[in-house]
C-alpha cells in the first residue's frame, strides 16, 4: 500500500495506492497518522482511486481517519471509491458517518 500526501493551506489529500487489507492497512493508519500530526489539517481528502482490494481494515482506517478529524474539528471526505471497495463501505453504512463522493 502507497500512500502519497500532498499538503497545504490545512488542506490534506492522501492518494492511496494498492491493497488496503490486513498488511497494507497497517503501513496506511501509520502514514495516515504521521501525515496529520505534520499537517494538522482542517479538510483530509482520502483518495481511494488507486486501490484495487479493500477489506474490513479500510474501514478502520476511515474511521480512524474520521476520529482524527474529529479531534482537530476538521473534515474528512472520501472520493474515488472503486466499485469493489464502494461495496464494502455500503455493506457497512460507512456512508452515514463519512461523507464519501
Amino acid at each position: 500500500m502507497e500512500v502519497e500526501a500532498t499538503s497545504a493551506d490545512r488542506n490534506l489529500l492522501l492518494e492511496m495506492k494498492g491493497e488496503l487489507d490486513h498488511h497494507g492497512a497497517r503501513n496506511a493508519l501509520r502514514e495516515l497518522e504521521l501525515s496529520i500530526d505534520a499537517a494538522l489539517p482542517k479538510k483530509l481528502v482520502l483518495d481511494l482511486a488507486g486501490v484495487t482490494f479493500m477489506d474490513s481494515s479500510g474501514i478502520a482506517l476511515i474511521l480512524r481517519a474520521q476520529q482524527r478529524m474529529q479531534l482537530l474539528d476538521g473534515s474528512l471526505l472520501v472520493r474515488n471509491v472503486p466499485q469493489q471497495a464502494r461495496r464494502v463501505l455500503d455493506a457497512a453504512g460507512i456512508g452515514r458517518l463519512v461523507t464519501i463522493r
